[in-house]
């Protein structure tokens, strides 16, 4: 057996691409074929993800045949515990990626490359500049804040306040300064071990619904936050803490798109306003909310998300993160 792929990174975050060696997937929805890779291939996202080939925070997408009309290509997403329903981070990194391939013929000044993921049908705008990709944006599904203003009693923290949101994948977002935390002062452990917790709990006493799928209703992870929600020209500091306690070096995308649906339900970012979100490791995703929407009961918004670097393991003169660092 040979797997080939290919690495990238947007913001810091790695995706690897897997570019040929898995069999052929059966036809179907793109939940389908999520559930038959989960339940007969995994064994292909092990190799791929754990060590000595990955890590514990490797990130990854498989390329499969689209279902839906429209769409350019479809994409599964795998991390170190299993098969996500949306990822920010690899959108952006597959919308360059499909302009550079060519599986996308790439048109000046803007590409839409359209990637169906097990959420749905998203948009990424690809900047072209003689014939060179460049920036990239993608444009949400309907995300919505399902329960906001929630507190529950944590052990080892004492009550603590946070919302869940949907940005493609629900999260709970919640103020690190709860847990006794600040962004430069704290060690990251510490954020994981708060943020795992917070997610185990929830996950044990909150049932979680979608309008469109079952296989959506779960707690991706949580997002601790500097607790600036309300709007302001500084950028908001995040982490993302998900799967089975996998750090995003990102701000991550579908977190900074249910931090944005929180904001708006919330009356704090309106219609149109660019808000910096920044990750642990130092980069900048901005974010805006672009128009209203409903998804079932709930009314929702669409976020478009923008990162303006670009990576793969070329170091370009831009690419600070692409240099290297260490989280733990």
């Amino acid at each position: 057996m040979t797997l080939t792929v290919v690495d990238m990174h947007t913001g810091g975050e790695p995706l690897r691409i897997v570019t040929g060696g898995y069999p052929d997937i059966p036809k179907g929805t793109i939940l389908e074929k999520r559930a038959y890779v989960r339940d007969h291939l995994d064994h292909l996202r092990k190799i791929l993800m754990f060590e000595p080939r990955g890590h514990y925070d490797m990130y990854g997408a498989l390329l499969v045949e689209p279902d839906l009309p429209g769409a350019d290509l479809a994409v599964l997403f795998m991390h170190n515990e299993g098969y996500s329903t949306m990822c920010g981070h690899a959108i952006v990194a597959l919308g360059r990626y499909a302009v550079d391939e060519r599986l996308v013929a790439p048109r000046e000044p803007m590409t839409t490359v359209n990637i169906e993921a097990p959420c749905g049908l998203i948009s990424a705008a690809v900047e072209v500049r003689d014939g060179k990709a460049g920036a990239v944006s993608f444009e949400s599904v309907p995300a919505f804040l399902f329960a906001g203003d929630q507190r529950i009693e944590l052990p080892g923290y004492g009550p603590v306040g946070f919302d869940i949101a949907y940005g493609g994948a629900f999260y709970a977002l919640a103020d690190c300064r709860q847990f006794g935390l600040e962004f430069g002062r704290s060690r990251v452990r510490d954020f994981v071990d708060a943020a795992t917790a917070l997610t185990d709990k929830l996950k044990a006493e909150l049932p979680l619904s979608h309008p469109d799928h079952a296989d959506l209703a779960f707690l991706y992870g949580t997002i601790l936050t500097d607790g600036q929600d309300t709007f302001s020209d500084m950028p908001t500091k995040n982490i993302c803490v998900f799967a089975e306690a996998e750090v995003d070096r990102s701000p991550t995308g579908s977190g900074v798109t249910a931090r944005l649906a929180a904001m708006h339900a919330k009356g704090q970012i309106e219609i149109g306003r660019t808000r910096l979100f920044e990750s642990i490791a130092g980069s900048r995703f901005s974010g805006a909310v672009v128009r209203t929407a409903t998804a079932g009961p709930h009314d929702a918004i669409i976020a478009r998300v923008y990162y303006s670097g670009r990576a793969e393991f070329i170091v370009e003169d831009d690419d600070e993160l692409g240099r290297g660092f260490l989280l733990r």
